[in-house]
């Protein structure tokens, strides 16, 4: 089954920020407004703050202190603009200073844990907010630690707290993205919406709910509206990307993202990373192994596409190793455990690491989220499949078929499936249907394939299969496959051309009575006048090849038969 690359999640904001008053200018006189005229006005932090530059505003603020002129809570500033830079560490140290302070606000140690919960420090943060007063952004941050901490208890008693006001219901609506109720997520931002149409950044949100679904070109419609107003927002244009990305190709959704790289500021290390993580998505994996390992405790789909990248490198240790301790939480992440736990199980032939692989199947796709999605019915295919319950298989792949006709890693489990169940002209075809040379060079196409062709009376192109692979363990055990298979059907022939081979790669074994009872029948079909006469000819030699003592006595009665008949044997 397929696993898919997932962009990285955008957690809507769970801080109220409230910017302290700025007091206004004293009245200028004449000779300073002639004054002002002749000089470039220098903007005002308030000027700044308005117009989302941080950057500006930060360089003012130490500006002002570097020279002594400190402005009134500059540090209480300097770490909002630092926070809202994604600038985390900086915004930390500036509100541990404040905390050392005799006259230190109290909330500064909610800001403060605030900063620590951005830099997955979970428990520092959980102690920092214990020391802030009781307010609605400590419960709104607590909530989100309880979640971190899969603390169910705690979870509900903050969620009890929550009040009917915006920032409140957007903590929740977050809660519910995260834990991949994004229909609920939807309706929360959907109703805010409703009561405050200039909040624009909600169909940022809403737009990032619909991609988690699937639906990609409503994601798109929803986004775009955002853009025509913030042309410039990371988040967007990044999942404008990851939209392109799933609608189109790799190329196109790069062509999106260098937009964003074009604007992205110098200082602004979200996106940087953003950046490199997703160009390595786009690309289908080129460079992971130099940009993702870094960014495995940054970004929480970069271990998941580590892992997907090792899969594609057959590196299924690796891939194990890596996600192993990973306790899934998401759809995804269930499901690419599942996938490695089948791959490493098939590879070492571990029964243990497969029923662990159809648990996690089974779950996602008997979860009442994912029951109809594309995803969980493959989970369900994928069940059915460990279990060789192939019946069941089909009715799930038979479901999502429309979405995969040109998808070689879903025509090579649809083809199994068919050929599994006896449908083998289908099968055939479908096997057919697969271009990527991989695939096509493994052995388990190669003896699906050849046993459809010797099912559907073609054991000419099964033998065919056979003389293009190099001698190996695989060459072997396709051969006894089309010895057995093709002496079940009746193509005593190509059964008899196997075991020859057999018999040569493995003298001490007792093919010669698999030969000996081949080679009688194609005479069989011979008197039956179902095989041509000539076919004879054939028949000797590979008998001769045989030092059995019934050589002689077989070979005997068969040209006394050809002289009766006049077919030449020479």
């Amino acid at each position: 089954m397929c696993c898919i690359y997932r962009a990285r999640k955008a957690i809507p904001p769970i801080l109220s920020r409230v910017k302290p008053a700025v007091g206004g200018e004293a009245p200028a006189s004449g000779s300073d407004k002639k004054k002002k005229n002749k000089t470039k006005k220098i903007p005002r932090l308030e000027e700044y703050l308005q117009q989302r530059d941080y950057l500006g505003a930060m360089t003012l603020l130490e500006f002002h202190r570097d020279i002594g002129e400190r402005e009134e809570h500059a540090d209480l500033y300097i770490g909002y603009c630092a926070f809202h830079l994604g600038d985390y560490k900086r915004a930390m140290e500036e509100y541990k200073a404040l905390t050392t302070q005799p006259d230190c606000p109290a909330e500064v140690w909610v800001y403060l844990a605030c900063t620590l919960f951005f830099l997955g420090l979970y428990r520092e943060a959980e102690e920092a907010a214990s020391k802030g007063p009781t307010s609605l952004l400590q419960n709104r941050l607590l909530f989100h630690l309880a979640h971190k901490f899969n603390d169910e208890k705690k979870l509900m008693g903050f969620h009890q707290n929550l009040e009917d006001v915006t920032e409140d219901q957007l903590s929740l609506a977050s809660i519910h993205y995260m834990r991949s109720h994004y229909q609920e997520a939807i309706d929360i931002y959907k109703r805010i919406l409703l009561q405050n149409r200039d909040f624009l950044a909600l169909k940022v949100y809403v737009a990032l709910c619909y991609y988690k679904l699937d639906y990609y070109d409503v994601s798109q419609e929803v986004l775009a509206v955002y853009l025509q107003s913030i042309p410039d927002s990371t988040i967007a244009l990044n999942l404008k990307a990851c939209n392109h990305f799933r609608l189109y190709n790799g190329k196109a959704a790069e062509a999106e993202l260098k937009n964003l790289i074009d604007i992205s500021s110098c200082s602004f290390e979200f996106a940087k990373e953003l950046i490199r993580h997703n160009l390595v998505v786009f690309r289908g994996g080129d460079g992971a192994l130099q940009v993702l390992p870094p960014l495995i405790d940054v970004i929480p789909e970069a271990r998941l596409n580590l892992v997907i990248y090792y899969l594609k490198q057959d590196d299924i240790q690796e891939a194990y190793n890596l996600i192993k301790d990973l306790v899934p939480t998401t759809p995804q992440e269930y499901i690419l455990k599942g996938v490695v736990n089948a791959a490493l199980g098939q590879d070492i032939g571990s029964r243990d690491l497969l029923k662990i692989a159809q648990q996690f199947f089974q779950l996602v796709g008997g979860s009442a989220s994912e029951c109809d999605t594309i995803p969980g019915r493959q989970c369900m295919a994928s069940c059915f499949f460990l279990l060789r319950q192939f019946e069941d298989v089909l009715i799930y792949l038979n479901s999502v078929k429309s979405y995969f006709y040109n998808d070689d890693t879903f025509n090579f489990n649809y083809a199994q499936a068919k050929a599994a169940l006896g449908n083998y002209k289908e099968a055939e075809e479908v096997f057919l249907l697969i271009q990527s040379e991989k695939i096509k060079s493994d052995y388990v196409y190669l003896s699906w394939l050849a046993r459809c062709y010797i099912m559907n009376q073609k054991g000419q192109l099964a033998w065919e299969l056979y003389l293009k692979m190099g001698t190996s363990s695989d060459s072997f055990s396709l051969l006894q496959l089309i010895a057995n298979d093709c002496y079940k059907m009746g193509q005593f022939y190509y059964a008899a051309k196997a075991f020859d081979a057999l018999e040569k790669l493995d003298p001490g074994s007792n093919y010669w009575e698999g030969k000996r009872g081949a080679c009688v029948g194609i005479f069989q079909l011979i008197l039956a006048g179902r095989e041509s006469k000539e076919m004879l000819r054939e028949v000797v030699p590979l008998l001769r090849n045989s030092g059995n003592p019934q050589v002689e006595y077989i070979i005997r009665a068969l040209r006394k038969w050809a002289k009766e008949n006049r077919v030449p044997l020479s």
